[in-house]
């Protein structure tokens, strides 16, 4: 499987992206070392990566500490050897849609009306890791969901939602 790993990481200088090389790791805790090493300082540490066009993983660090993963499908750690490191060790589904939009989160007007999953798509892991950046488990959901979006546009739309949206792209040309 080809995959793309970016950190995103937020400072006192603002917010940084940097490619991480996932190959080799053992583990998720690997994996948040090599994160944790983009910015030992960085208050936000995010990790996106994004694997053949059908998966997203996103891993957070507040402060270097406190491992949050979301995945946007459980069969990413069936399918592939980094999903497995990635997403094998969550036990708990995500919420699904339906649950979120029930908490009383009104949709935005960003929002698709109505997300079309795949039938068998089966989100996994923390959809809130984001919402205190201003990307709510709704919308992440959502996004995950939409029809046609890929894991890059997934990533793309929450890195504008971030305010780290630039980075991103000008990571993505180089």
């Amino acid at each position: 499987m080809s995959y793309f790993a970016a950190a995103v990481v937020r400072g006192s200088d603002g917010w940084a992206a940097a490619e991480i090389d996932l190959n080799g790791a053992a583990d998720v805790d690997e994996i948040a070392d090599r994160l944790r090493d983009v910015d030992p300082d960085a208050d936000v540490s995010l990790l996106f990566v994004e694997s053949d066009d059908a998966y997203l993983a996103v891993l957070r660090l507040d402060d270097g500490e406190d491992l949050r993963v979301f995945g946007s499908d459980s069969a990413f750690a069936e399918e592939s050897r980094l999903g497995a490191v990635l997403l094998g060790d969550i036990e708990e589904p995500a919420l699904e849609i339906d649950e979120v939009a029930g908490e009383g989160g009104e949709p935005s007007d960003e929002e698709p009306e109505e997300p079309t999953a795949e039938a068998d798509a089966d989100p996994v892991g923390d959809p809130d890791l984001l919402a205190d950046l201003g990307v709510p488990a709704q919308r992440l959901l959502a996004l995950c969901a939409h029809e046609g979006m890929l894991p890059s546009d997934v990533t793309a739309e929450i890195c504008q939602a971030l305010g780290c949206g630039d980075e991103l792209e000008e990571l993505r040309e180089v």
